[in-house]
């Protein structure tokens, strides 16, 4: 039997390809926003803008922003196998882009009475990845 072979029968764990350069930009302090249009397929950079505007209370702003960053998130895990379900490890960085987006997104939604959507995102963040629910929370 092979190591870490999945024993339940589903779905390998999706780890996105690294990206660094725009981990890189907003570890150094770069605006967010100049990160997300130099590079607009950034969940992370998406994730931030969505943390910044929740932060400072422009709840929608937020929604927005975490919105945009779980749909290139899905993009991204979709190009590289993803098929709808199964592990999103957050151990694995750079799947975090997409991780804190969908956080971001049930948080946001959660604060405008969306209590659906809440509920959906945040189950499906559980279930991708229960370090980055506990993380996050």
């Amino acid at each position: 039997m092979a190591i870490h072979e999945n024993l339940l029968g589903g779905p390998p764990p999706t780890h996105l390809p690294d990206d660094p350069e725009p981990r890189e930009l907003i570890a150094s302090g770069a605006a967010p926003a100049e990160v997300a249009a130099k590079y607009p397929a950034s969940s992370l950079a998406w994730a931030q803008l969505a943390d910044d505007a929740f932060e400072a209370g422009r709840v929608i702003e937020s929604y927005a922003y975490a919105r945009t960053g779980y749909h290139r998130g899905l993009d991204a895990l979709r190009r590289n196998g993803w098929k709808g379900h199964g592990p999103v490890p957050w151990e694995h960085e750079p799947n975090r882009g997409f991780l804190r987006a969908l956080h971001a997104l049930a948080r946001a939604a959660q604060s405008i009475g969306e209590n659906e959507e809440y509920e959906r995102c945040a189950a499906f963040l559980r279930e991708s990845s229960p370090t980055a629910a506990d993380t996050l929370s």
